[in-house]
């Protein structure tokens, strides 16, 4: 993957994104939207977003491990936030550091704050394009 971050852009983000990801990739991996609940199914995190995003980041990981897939490999994630604030964005992306530490994919992102996930306690949601070398 080649990252570009023309200088025609703001460099504003690009300490946490990418805004441009190109590949030449034949292979694919679609990670499904995670969410903040553990291996049983049970919630994690109840109205914290803080310890939300760290299972939400930590099933992602997973996703990627089960790919046989390196974090920075991630082409594209797309971040659903519940009743969004400026303040939530950098809570989120700590947790994704914590989680990810020196892989974390500075990727082409979206961050989009939605009024509801799938279910009421949910409050991040996280889906992944993956491309393989």
């Amino acid at each position: 993957m080649e990252i570009v971050n023309p200088k025609t852009l703001t460099d504003k983000v690009t300490s946490v994104i990418s805004h441009v990801v190109v590949t030449t990739a034949s292979k694919l991996a679609f990670i499904s939207g995670q969410v903040s609940v553990d291996e049983t199914g049970a919630l994690v995190g109840s109205g914290d977003y803080y310890a939300q995003a760290i299972q939400v980041f930590t099933n992602l990981k997973y996703a990627l491990e089960a790919a046989r897939a390196d974090p920075l490999n991630i082409a594209k994630m797309n971040i659903f936030v519940v009743n969004h604030n400026p303040e939530l964005i950098s809570i989120i992306f700590d947790a994704g550091f914590h989680v990810f530490g020196p892989n974390w994919p500075k990727t082409a992102s979206t961050y989009i704050g939605v009024q509801a996930l799938a279910d009421p306690e949910w409050l991040i949601e996280i889906d992944a394009i993956v491309i393989f070398p």
